[in-house]
């Protein structure tokens, strides 16, 4: 045992030295890894990052069996991969860059910051009206504001400012009305505006779903909103979040697929936000 104990030291001296700053950093580089890695699972960039897997693989295989002319293209063309990388994942970095001074990453560090969630009552308000406009085929475009602000995207619209109401709600998208084309944004209890314009998704999606659709998944690939998308032609309801599109058969799947401020039986309070969350595997195709 001495002697184990006497290698050990021995080699444990071989290591460098190791102060209180090294354990900071090992934690601050492993929460950055966690998140970026995080990050990547839940956008587009996790597909493409498969193909740059495949070409490090392919490059470990050259280096490794000595490809002296593979190597040399590849070494000259580096460059070109870092600026190609960069155009690729471009919606991805200003949707990372987005997120990281959002109110929904401030929050996160400070659980006591104040959200401006919405109610049980707001939410069923929601659900009613969206399939009331599902029996009569009515489009609609239903956006709830999370943690990331849509002041930018409210301000494309027109402002309205009114208690969210099935009624309002029923109202702003009648066909034939100035209000029925575009979005609305919901920020806690209230319309905020109108008519608004959402980013289009640049996703494969099936022909089943229309503009709409793609403007759900494209609002919710670039924001932590939930969207609620009913169709002009089937009159099916559906939800949007973290860029992956679901079926809400009823009035019950949508409601639990909803974000809502859940409160204490004594108390009116309000809590986290709880929304779904999907893998991407779930997308619709």
């Amino acid at each position: 045992m001495p002697e184990l104990f006497s290698k050990m030291r021995s080699w444990f001296s071989l290591l460098p030295p190791f102060y209180q700053n090294n354990i900071m950093e090992i934690i601050i580089l492993a929460v950055i890894v966690y998140e970026f890695l995080l990050w990547i699972k839940n956008t587009r960039a996790f597909e493409l990052l498969k193909g740059l897997v495949v070409i490090g693989a392919f490059i470990i295989v050259a280096w490794f069996f000595k490809l002296t002319s593979i190597m040399w293209i590849i070494e000259k063309l580096s460059t070109a991969f870092i600026i190609a990388a960069v155009v690729i994942f471009q919606p991805e970095i200003r949707k990372a860059l987005g997120q990281l001074g959002s109110r929904n990453f401030i929050t996160s560090l400070f659980p006591n910051a104040n959200v401006e969630d919405s109610s049980v009552n707001t939410i069923n308000e929601i659900v009613k009206a969206s399939f009331e406009m599902a029996k009569k085929k009515t489009g609609a475009l239903i956006v709830i504001q999370q943690g990331q602000s849509l002041n930018d995207i409210a301000e494309t619209g027109i402002l309205i400012n009114g208690i969210v109401s099935s009624a309002l709600l029923i109202n702003i998208f009648e066909k034939n009305t100035p209000l029925h084309d575009g979005a609305v944004v919901i920020v806690g209890d209230r319309v905020v505006s109108a008519t608004c314009y959402l980013p289009l998704s640049e996703t494969e999606i099936s022909k089943d779903y229309g503009t709409r659709h793609r403007a759900a998944l494209g609002i919710s690939e670039n924001y932590d909103a939930v969207t609620v998308v009913v169709s002009e032609e089937t009159g099916r309801v559906s939800v949007a979040i973290n860029g992956i599109l679901k079926r809400a058969i009823d009035a019950e799947s949508l409601r639990a697929m909803l974000p809502v401020a859940e409160s204490n039986n004594d108390s009116d309070s309000a809590t986290r936000f709880r929304f779904l969350r999907g893998s991407r595997k779930e997308r619709v195709k």
